[in-house]
């Protein structure tokens, strides 16, 4: 075989035509993971309230969620490389109006502003790897994506260390990563895709029979947007500089990274929800103790650990839902998931931010315990409920940050989706047997 057919058709054949596309993704997301730390240290700072920084850092994930039913009618009428350069503008321009308007109400109003376009920017990578990826490669590229996602948001992390959080320097950087972001899409000369019509929404359909799965992406979503939102500012009232700062949101997320494989890859042959419930109260006693911490490097292997299991919690909900979702409703149901968990990230930071005002910096691990000893609660409620009702093949799990919905078409490759296609899958698991069991239960 000739060193060109070699390289066309060896293990990462697939990178050629999403190469420029990941490229972006990493710029963006260099972008996106240091502006939203960087806000909370810089509003404490200049003298933020917990309750004030809560409710601005929520409004990116209003502007996230409003962007999920917004973006797909912008990119309709504008085309992807125009929205794509339409929304990056306000980005960029968003991050320096940051530190050119210090006041908590214009920020709110330019994180709702920034959520909105920021999320039309994602919808628009993915619709791109979505049309680009072959159809038995997509679990791979999916794969390759979310290594890009959290790579690049722990990276960002230690870029606080350029600068003083009180200065210009790294607001610029924001924006300058942002802008960078434009050339690999606007240079490419590959053909725009399609954008699908958004999925009809399943969700009263889903609390009818996949009652923990629901719960598990809605108080997920309340646990991560907090550790997003506020841990910048917990950091810094137990004496972290701006780099320990950086280095506690990037050990969390390397946790993230490296525990959720193993962890989903368990629960793919075991009993799921068992699982989920084993994780999220370790999750929750994690958090307990990290008031308890003796020093500084204790509090980081707490944190390691606590991100290892926090994160895997939403994509073995999705998991969980897809072991009993038909082939038709895998898309509409894992799109409401993601529009829950938004919802929970978005009341999060408020919700922790009030308890940080009554109870002082720990009030936010106790805020995480407390949501997800409530889960566990939950999960626990329901095994002794309903046992045993899922047989037959499971889906599989996938490690997952939230994103756009067109990510999840990503989630599978073409052997996958032969497989979720099949009817027999579904008698042999008696879909419809455990759907009636669930609602004679409740």
């Amino acid at each position: 075989m000739s060193d060109q057919n070699r390289h066309t058709h060896g293990p990462f054949s697939m990178l050629g035509p999403i190469r420029s596309i990941l490229f972006s993704v990493a710029l963006l997301l260099l972008g996106n993971g240091l502006i939203n730390t960087l806000l909370s240290l810089r509003g404490t700072y200049e003298g933020f309230s917990s309750m004030m920084l809560g409710i601005i850092m929520s409004g990116y994930f209003v502007g996230f969620i409003c962007g999920t039913w917004v973006s797909g009618r912008l990119i309709k009428r504008m085309g992807h490389i125009r929205t794509f350069g339409f929304c990056a503008a306000i980005c960029a321009s968003a991050a320096l109006l940051h530190v050119i308007y210090i006041d908590p109400w214009v920020w709110l109003g330019l994180r709702i502003v920034y959520g909105l376009s920021y999320i039309t920017l994602i919808t628009v990578i993915e619709s791109w790897l979505n049309s680009q990826a072959a159809s038995n490669e997509r679990g791979k590229v999916f794969a390759i994506y979310m290594v890009v996602n959290l790579g690049a948001l722990a990276v960002a992390q230690q870029l606080l260390r350029l600068d003083n959080n009180n200065g210009f320097l790294l607001f610029a950087l924001v924006s300058i990563f942002i802008c960078w972001a434009l050339l690999p899409i606007t240079m490419t000369r590959r053909p725009q895709p399609v954008l699908p019509d958004r999925p009809k929404s399943s969700l009263w359909s889903l609390l009818g029979f996949a009652p923990l799965a629901v719960a598990s992406a809605a108080l997920s979503g309340l646990a991560m947007g907090a550790f997003w939102g506020l841990t910048p500012v917990y950091a810094t009232g137990l004496g972290f500089d701006a780099g320990g700062v950086g280095l506690i949101m990037s050990v969390t997320i390397l946790g993230g990274a490296l525990l959720q494989i193993p962890i989903g890859r368990y629960s793919d042959s075991h009993d799921r929800p068992k699982v989920m419930t084993v994780v999220v109260l370790l999750a929750a006693g994690v958090a307990l103790l990290m008031p308890l911490a003796p020093s500084q490097m204790a509090l980081l292997a707490l944190y390691f650990v606590w991100g290892g299991l926090a994160f895997s919690l939403y994509p073995l909900a999705v998991a969980q839902l897809i072991d009993q979702l038909s082939p038709d409703e895998v898309v509409s149901g894992s799109s409401d998931m993601l529009v829950l968990h938004g919802a929970g990230c978005a009341v999060a930071p408020i919700a922790a931010g009030a308890i940080m005002n009554l109870v002082g910096g720990h009030g936010l691990p106790l805020y995480i315990a407390a949501v997800l000893g409530i889960l566990g609660a939950y999960a626990m409620l329901r095994r002794r409920r309903v046992t045993d009702l899922v047989s037959g093949e499971t889906g599989h799990f996938e490690p997952m940050v939230q994103t756009s919905t067109l990510v999840l078409s990503m989630m599978f490759d073409e052997r996958q989706m032969d497989l979720f296609s099949d009817p027999a899958f579904y008698e042999e698991s008696e879909l419809h047997r455990i759907r009636d069991a669930l609602k004679r239960v409740d």
